[in-house]
């Protein structure tokens, strides 16, 4: 049996009515030359893990998940990842899809021997991409 408290509930018709009020498409606007990037590693660089990944941020501010504050968001990693996910809808949570709703700006993976892709993508408080997209250059890394 699912048992939900008022406390859950109160959060999911919190983040309902949030969503029914975000942009086209369910998407929160970027503010213009909002840009994310990658302080540390480099694109290119050999590394060792576990490696430890600092995030930059120009034109937004950062904020948690499930806070809706206006020109801020919250960073997701994506490690080895082909294709990026649907930028209308929330991103993905697994390994390869990772969160940082608690408005982290760094963290520190393990990674195996060998050559790996790292983005990096900002959500809104709900965890979808702005509109336009608030996103890093792939880069590639080499772990020793």
């Amino acid at each position: 049996m699912n048992i939900i408290n008022s406390a859950q509930r109160l959060l999911f018709c919190s983040v309902l009515a949030a969503s029914m009020v975000s942009g086209a498409n369910g998407a929160t606007p970027a503010p213009e030359g909002a840009a994310v990037y990658f302080v540390t590693p480099l694109d290119g660089q050999t590394v060792s893990s576990p490696l430890t990944v600092r995030f930059g941020l120009e034109g937004l501010g950062v904020a948690p998940a499930g806070v809706e504050r206006e020109g801020t968001g919250h960073h997701h990693l994506l490690v080895d990842v082909d294709e990026l996910p649907p930028l209308d809808e929330p991103v993905p949570a697994d390994d390869r899809h990772i969160h940082f709703g608690g408005g982290q700006t760094q963290t520190t993976v393990e990674l195996s021997p060998g050559e790996h892709t790292l983005q990096l993508l900002v959500g809104d408080h709900l965890h979808i991409p702005h509109e336009p997209p608030v996103m890093s250059e792939k880069i590639t890394v080499t772990v020793e």
